[in-house]
């Protein structure tokens, strides 16, 4: 499905809302357009109309008294009007002269000592004729007035009626327009959470930070602006041809070689917009990633002096962005405005032309109002044509930006399982198990243990011996390649992942904490975390010493990342978070190696109330924290090389062994 029916699919959920916009649009531009109509009669009708036929009459309304005598325009006579001698008034330049008699034929005037000469080719014609002075003519014009502000008052009410039905219309398709991108965002961010773990390993933060915030808001500006001036335009430019049609069919014929011309623009500007605006959206999500990169890493970069170089890394990336925005820039300076231009210009060339050539003709006379009307309605054609001209470079971000989004709502995912199974015995076991992050490329090879309910399992190993790698995929971040991992017996991946992970519980060695406070940081605002389990968890890891100084206590608040926090509180709060949701298993990994001696010996106790019941897995640093547990696995390079308990492990004087030693004689122990 392309983008474009896509973003479609995503508008037609509210399409009550727009459709309801586009009748309040439609009746906007109609009254709108109502107006060179008006002017037209009232320029043809009222203004100019005094030159029409008029009689000798009785006094009567609309009848005008002038030299003794009562007139009347031919239009107002009634039935029961005496209609006398037929009179005429004519416009000659600037003046206005009264012929007492009626004209044989109309042509090109001119006066002369009070007498009127009209010529038609090779025709003359005079008449004596009194010039109107100011008063008089003004008396002639009395009849019309009523005429012309009854005109003038629907004029009015027709721009009353516009301005409150195009309010309507923008209010209208922007909140639908703002729904739109609600649900969008939502589904993205929905997407998000379906997504393996692997997907975020080759994705900096930043760039999926950019698809949902700056590029959400780039097709926010499509439904909200750009589909708004098309709809609008579309039926502006509609409204103006059936106008210019009942004016005059001819010209109107010559004006629709716009159309054309506008749309072979068009696809000759999207086929070179596209392609920048697909490197300016790619360049602005790599300024997000460096960003984001650099504020999380800001403490490294200061401590090594890196100031310069990330500065000039971020100078690269910005050069890109704003030398492709330079050429979508010129692109639109060179096509946009110069184009409509050129093409009012042409329409204004023919419409000159047209009605030059119709004036020459003896048999076509053109209303100053017929020609007031089509200047207004070619000035106001070009008005939404301009708007799409406009437009054309937010369309193409729009569908850009929604080709960005949904390639990333396309990626295969996994639904969130509301099922639930009843709490497990926690019996683990690996079963030739082999896997790698990249394909070919094995970190574990060939894993064989087994974990009864309650016992305790510790991983020990160097850096990149797969310690963490068999945690993962115990919590299902992956799935191995080869072999399978069994919880009582049945095959991890027959469960939902959301299903096992609702027995299980993780303490991560930098553990992660969530703007708010201590007490949702435990409890993670689930609702069966009540507050007396949330309290009882931090009490039993012996929170209550370290945070009774607060003075908010358990409430206080918590920043991003917990970064007020010291490593061992933050760590405490993780530990809580972990008992609070009463795991059948338990991972530690590396738990306590961010902790300093005195915490340590403070949730010491409760890690073994803690264990008690359930089944644990230790990844651990300091070997001296794993002598009890009941069974101690030594990785090497992916492999398990050594597998018992502490004294079994130490009487086998192997690899364990001599970390043991290293560890007791004062070396660290890297990994």
């Amino acid at each position: 499905m392309t983008t474009g029916r896509r973003l479609l699919n995503y508008a037609l959920a509210y399409k009550k809302l727009i459709i309801a916009a586009l009748v309040m649009l439609t009746i906007s531009v109609v009254t709108d357009l109502a107006g060179p109509f008006i002017a037209k009669s009232v320029i043809d009708q009222h203004i100019l109309g005094i030159e029409s036929t008029w009689y000798e009459t009785a006094k009567s309304q609309k009848a005008v008294h002038f030299n003794g005598k009562y007139y009347k325009r031919e239009k107002y006579l009634s039935e029961i009007d005496q209609k006398g001698k037929q009179v005429s008034i004519l416009q000659v330049g600037t003046k206005f002269v009264f012929i007492d008699d009626g004209i044989q034929f109309d042509g090109k005037r001119s006066i002369k000592n009070e007498t009127l000469i009209i010529k038609k080719g090779s025709e003359q014609a005079e008449y004596k004729a009194r010039i109107l002075k100011g008063p008089e003519l003004l008396a002639f014009y009395q009849p019309e007035i009523p005429g012309i502000l009854k005109l003038l008052a629907i004029y009015f009410g027709l721009l009353v009626v516009s301005a409150i039905f195009q309010f309507g219309e923008r209010f209208v398709l922007k909140k639908s327009a703002n729904r739109i991108i609600q649900k969008m965002r939502e589904d993205v961010f929905g997407q998000i959470q379906r997504l393996p773990i692997q997907y975020f390993d080759n994705l900096p933060a930043g760039k999926v930070v950019a698809r949902i915030t700056n590029d959400t808001e780039a097709i926010r500006e499509l439904y909200v602006t750009v589909l708004a001036t098309f709809f609008t335009s579309v039926i502006y430019i509609t409204g103006i041809y059936a106008a210019l049609f009942i004016l005059n069919a001819k010209l109107a014929a010559i004006c629709l070689l716009l159309l054309p011309l506008l749309y072979l623009w068009m696809i000759i500007y999207r086929k070179y917009a596209s392609k920048y605006n697909r490197i300016i959206r790619s360049r602005n999500s790599e300024i997000n990633a460096m960003i984001n990169e650099s504020i999380q890493g800001m403490s490294i970069i200061q401590a090594f002096n890196r100031e310069k170089q990330s500065k000039e890394e971020f100078e690269n990336l910005n050069h890109g962005h704003f030398k492709y925005q330079n050429k979508l820039l010129n692109l639109n300076a060179l096509t946009g405005h110069n184009l409509v231009g050129i093409l009012r210009n042409l329409v204004f060339v023919a419409f000159i032309w047209y009605f030059g050539a119709q004036a020459l003709l003896p048999a076509n006379v053109i209303s100053l109002g017929i020609l007031y009307a089509f200047v207004d309605y070619i000035n106001r054609l070009f008005q939404p044509v301009q708007g799409i001209v406009n437009q054309l470079a937010n369309l193409e971000q729009a569908l850009v930006a929604g080709e960005r989004v949904f390639t990333l709502m396309d990626e295969a995912g996994e639904d969130v399982s509301e099922e639930r199974i009843p709490r497990i015995k926690g019996n683990v076991a690996f079963e030739n198990v082999s896997f790698g992050y990249k394909e070919g490329e094995y970190v574990l090879n060939n894993i064989n243990f087994q974990a009864k309910p309650g016992e305790t399992i510790a991983l020990v190993g160097h850096t990149g011996s797969g310690k963490s790698s068999i945690m993962n995929l115990l919590f299902r971040f992956y799935d191995c390649q080869q072999g399978k991992i069994l919880i009582d017996g049945k095959d991890i991946k027959s469960y939902p992942r959301q299903t096992i992970r609702d027995h299980m519980g993780i303490v991560l060695q930098d553990p992660y904490l969530f703007t708010g406070s201590i007490a949702s940081n435990v409890s993670l605002d689930d609702p069966w975390i009540t507050r007396e389990k949330v309290e009882k968890a931090l009490k039993d890891v012996g929170a209550e010493k370290v945070f009774k100084h607060l003075e908010n206590g358990f409430d206080e608040p918590v920043i991003e990342k917990g970064s007020t926090l010291s490593s061992g509180q933050r760590q405490l709060i993780s530990f809580a978070r972990a008992l609070a949701f009463n795991p059948a298993i338990l991972i530690l990994d590396e738990a306590t190696s961010s902790i300093d001696t005195e915490t340590e010996a403070l949730i010491q106790e409760a890690m073994d109330v803690l264990m008690k019941g359930r089944t644990t897995f230790i990844i651990a640093h300091r070997l001296s924290t794993i002598r009890n547990a009941h069974q101690i696995l030594v990785l090497d390079r992916g492999s398990i090389v050594e597998m018992g308990n502490h004294d079994e492990l130490m009487a086998a004087k192997g690899k364990y062994y001599q970390m043991y030693q290293l560890q007791q004689g004062g070396h660290g122990l890297a990994g």
